[in-house]
């Protein structure tokens, strides 16, 4: 993939994921893993009115190639997720409230979902019986740091679909730009439940992992 498909196909996704809700102001970042390189959305910009000067082009090794702007804070995690699943090539990370909430009310160190025949949007999962986790780490400003930790869960726990961040947001990675928003929705679908199966059962009775 060309960084110019790459660039216009995060732009279309911007516009779907801002309709949403999913990236209130400016947040979030995108970005897409391409024959060159990388490319990262730059930060500051409304993710619902991208153009191409909103995104810096990096090459193999993260070195900056092209483009204006400051690289949002958190592109290192971005490169970080590419390296640790190669068959990734896309990663969105989103701010909704369902993904920001639950990732504070549950304490451990993951959200396991089961029993929501939704969780068939997630490649690899067959049926609402399967376990579809979700690791959750401490936010921290340090992106070095947060990006030895996500490394350090894989090596142990290989990441498949997506990382939340805890009181900060969702990183969701797809092999395809359809399939990481098919992922996207699929989990923004099953967190909103989630967080009402929480408020009906009780929170203080239900939160666990």
């Amino acid at each position: 993939m060309h960084n110019n498909t790459a660039i216009s196909e995060l732009i279309e996704a911007g516009k779907w994921v801002s309709q949403r809700g999913w990236v209130p102001a400016t947040g979030g970042n995108f970005s897409a893993r391409t024959a060159s390189g990388y490319v990262v959305t730059a930060s500051g910009f409304d993710k619902g009115q991208l153009g191409t000067h909103a995104f810096i082009e990096f090459d193999h090794e993260g070195n900056r190639t092209k483009g204006s702007g400051n690289p949002s804070a958190e592109t290192e995690l971005h490169l970080n997720m590419y390296k640790l699943i190669p068959s990734a090539k896309f990663v969105l990370h989103t701010h909704s409230v369902a993904a920001t909430v639950l990732s504070r009310v549950f304490k451990g160190h993951a959200i396991n979902l089961h029993g929501y025949e939704m969780q068939k949007s997630l490649s690899g999962i067959k049926s609402h019986l399967d376990t579809l986790t979700i690791p959750i780490f401490d936010n921290d400003q340090d992106i070095d740091r947060l990006s030895l930790l996500v490394s350090d869960h894989h090596l142990h726990t290989p990441i498949e679909h997506a990382v939340l961040i805890r009181g900060h947001g969702l990183y969701v990675v797809g092999r395809d730009i359809k399939e990481v928003l098919r992922h996207l929705e699929g989990l923004e679908f099953l967190f909103s439940c989630e967080l009402e199966r929480l408020k009906l059962e009780g929170i203080q009775a239900g939160v666990q992992s």
